[in-house]
């Protein structure tokens, strides 16, 4: 069984979308893959409550238990390794990694991030897109480098800046291709048609019109 570990801070709605879409499309069968557990780095996190009712375990690492980053990501490779993962995925994890965790996990490590990379890393993307001008602006999925929003792209959704759009409107339109994107590239890891080969995405039987998708 490959094994999913999901990281999370805040509502979990990403997660939500990779737990529907695997029980929707039964991946226990059809890919011998299941969501093994979540973890989170705040207790509050909206999200645990979404893994416990859909039967997944959970657990909570606070960061501000650790007096330095080092040993948080120490500690939260210990809890993800106990699950024997194949995938790690940044499920709206609001921690910036230490590069021995990211190469720990190489290759087996993806991210989601609410924007076109390399337009736009960090957090107000919605309102920085706004800002500059754009007329298209979107959501990524990447394999995790050592650059913070950096690492080989797997594939992106991209939405139309409409006049008027505020950061909330275009946050909606952003998230909702967000929830279709992130599940659609775990499958694929899973399906073994994507992997990481020297600093590259490498993809079989993925044409570019699957890696990018334009939505209204």
């Amino acid at each position: 069984m490959r094994n999913i570990v999901c990281l999370i801070s805040g509502r979990g709605s990403n997660l939500d979308a990779i737990l529907r879409r695997a029980r929707e499309e039964n991946w226990a069968q059809a890919l011998d893959a299941r969501v093994a557990g979540v973890i989170s780095n705040r207790a509050d996190a909206a999200g645990l409550q979404c893994a416990r009712a859909a039967g997944v375990a959970t657990r909570v690492i606070a960061h501000g238990d650790f007096a330095a980053r080092e040993a948080f990501d120490a500690a939260l490779a210990e809890a993800i390794d106990a699950l024997d993962p194949a995938l790690v995925v940044l499920a709206g994890f609001m921690r910036v990694l230490t590069p021995r965790f990211v190469d720990h996990y190489a290759g087996r490590l993806i991210n989601i991030h609410p924007s076109l990379l390399p337009a736009f890393p960090g957090l107000h993307t919605h309102r920085q897109a706004l800002a500059a001008g754009v007329k298209v602006h979107g959501c990524t999925v990447h394999f995790v480098s050592n650059e913070v929003d950096g690492g080989p792209i797997i594939a992106q959704a991209a939405v139309k800046v409409h006049a008027g759009d505020t950061e909330d409107s275009l946050a909606a339109r952003v998230l909702a291709q967000e929830h279709r994107l992130l599940p659609r590239c775990v499958r694929w890891f899973c399906e073994g048609r994507i992997r990481l080969e020297a600093g590259h995405v490498v993809a079989r039987g993925l044409d570019a019109d699957a890696q990018s998708v334009l939505a209204a």
